[in-house]
C-alpha cells in the first residue's frame, strides 16, 4: 500500500474576497508535487471571516460556483482538497469544511464549537463527520473544536487514523495550537495534521489579527514531524502507515477485549 502523502498549504487569506482566495487555492494546488494525495488549507480559506454582518455577503453555497471551481481544480491536479468557508445554507449561515476529491465526491463537516465573534453570526453544527483518505479513515476537525477532549474521544471510538485540523489560530496563542494537535494525536494513536492560517487580518471596523501559521503533521506517538513557523509555505510530509501500527501495538490502546 502507497503511503499516503499530504500538503498543509499554510496560507494567508483576503477577508470576504472569495475570488481571491479561490484564485490563491488554484495556485498553491499547482505548486504541489505530483505526489500529495491531500491538500489541506485553512479555516475559511475561500471566504475569510469577520464577526459581522459582512460576512453573510462572502458567504458560499455548497452548490454554488466557488464549490465548483474547487472541484474542478482537484480534478484537474488529482488531489483531493480540504478548505473552509462560510456556508450559505439559506436560514443559517456555518463556519464550513468542504473535503472534495478528484472524481467529484464531496463531504462537509459544520464546526461544532464555535469560538468568540463567531456565535454572533454563525449556527454550531451537529455532527462528526469521517471521510476515507489515502491516510485511512480521518475525522475532519476545525480549529476551537481541538480543545475539547470529547471531540477527540468521539473519533477515538471511530478508530479513524488520522485527524485533519483546518485552523485559524491567533499568534497570541501559539503554543496552545501546538500543544492541543500533540495532544489530540495521543488522544486517539493516529497521525495529526494542522493546517493553520497565517498573515494578518486588517479590516475597518474589526478587530486587527495576527495569524499563528504554525501548521504541523504530528506523529501518533504526540512528536511534531515536521512544521511551519508563520511564512506562506507548503508542508509536504509522508504519513507512515508503519509507524501508525507499530504505536498502537506498543500502547495497546484498541487492543481487542479477550
Amino acid at each position: 500500500m502507497p503511503t499516503p502523502t499530504v500538503a498543509a498549504c499554510q496560507t494567508d487569506l483576503a477577508d470576504l474576497d472569495p475570488p481571491a482566495n479561490l484564485a490563491t487555492v488554484g495556485e498553491r494546488l499547482a505548486g504541489l508535487d505530483d505526489r500529495v494525495d491531500v491538500a489541506l488549507f485553512p479555516e475559511y480559506a475561500l471566504t475569510g471571516f469577520v464577526a459581522d454582518e459582512r460576512v453573510h455577503d462572502a458567504a458560499l453555497a455548497r452548490d454554488g460556483n466557488a464549490l465548483d471551481r474547487l472541484a474542478a481544480s482537484a480534478a484537474d491536479y488529482d488531489v483531493s482538497v480540504l478548505a473552509g468557508f462560510v456556508e450559505d445554507a439559506g436560514d443559517d449561515y456555518y463556519n464550513t469544511v468542504g473535503y472534495v476529491t478528484p472524481d467529484g465526491d464531496r463531504t462537509f463537516y459544520r464546526k461544532r464549537n464555535l469560538w468568540g465573534g463567531e456565535a454572533d453570526v454563525l449556527t454550531a453544527g451537529d455532527d462528526a463527520v469521517t471521510v476515507e483518505t489515502s491516510a485511512g479513515k480521518t475525522g475532519i476537525v476545525t480549529c476551537y473544536d481541538l480543545n475539547f477532549v470529547d471531540v477527540s474521544a468521539e473519533f477515538a471510538h471511530e478508530r479513524v487514523d488520522a485527524l485533519f485540523v483546518v485552523g485559524a489560530w491567533p499568534g497570541t496563542h501559539s503554543e496552545n495550537w501546538r500543544l492541543l494537535l500533540r495532544a489530540r494525536a495521543l488522544d486517539g494513536v493516529r497521525w495529526v495534521v494542522g493546517c493553520g492560517r497565517t498573515g494578518r487580518r486588517d479590516l475597518p471596523d474589526a478587530r486587527v489579527v495576527d495569524y499563528a501559521g504554525k501548521s504541523a503533521v504530528v506523529r501518533p506517538d504526540g512528536a511534531v514531524s515536521s512544521a511551519l513557523n508563520r511564512d506562506e509555505r507548503t508542508l509536504v510530509a509522508d504519513l507512515d502507515t508503519d509507524i501508525l501500527t507499530e504505536q498502537r501495538d506498543f500502547v495497546g490502546v484498541f487492543a481487542e477485549e479477550s
